[in-house]
């Protein structure tokens, strides 16, 4: 998968909360991430510096999230419960951007994610940044009977 994204626009499911983003890389750097609630969440995210997300309706209606070390920041929709962008741990001035709530895209567009170790977090010490990658996500679809 290879867009190159100027700017997306984005929503929860319920249309409450509206967003728009510019992706730093695209949809090139979508991942998922194993520690406790992102694997409950299961959300492709990409990257968008912090300063590239506009929440440009129903900012009232976001709520947020935090646990551990309270440094992450998770926001989802108060009124529909999706998830939508999180300030993220390994690296503050990025959000991670649920790509399911961008127009147009599915995580299921994606052939591969790769996974990125959020159990044993690089904040936490003992590993690099960069050593985080702990697998890949591949999509396969279904053969027809």
């Amino acid at each position: 998968m290879d867009y190159d994204f100027e700017h997306a626009a984005g929503a929860c499911h319920c249309g409450a909360v509206k967003f728009r983003v510019k992706l730093s890389d695209g949809l090139r750097n979508g991942r998922r991430c194993t520690c406790s609630y992102c694997r409950m969440r299961g959300a492709v995210a990409v990257s968008a510096k912090l300063g590239d997300l506009t929440v440009v309706e129903g900012g009232e209606r976001l709520s947020l999230y935090q646990f551990n070390t309270n440094t992450a920041k998770h926001y989802f929709c108060s009124r529909c419960g999706i998830y939508t962008h999180h300030q993220r741990r390994s690296n503050p001035n990025e959000y991670g951007v649920n790509v399911a709530c961008l127009e147009g895209i599915s995580p299921f567009d994606f052939e591969e994610v790769p996974v990125t170790d959020g159990i044993r977090h690089p904040s936490d010490g003992g590993r690099e940044a960069g050593s985080e990658l702990v697998g890949v996500l591949k999509f396969v679809p279904a053969r027809p009977r």
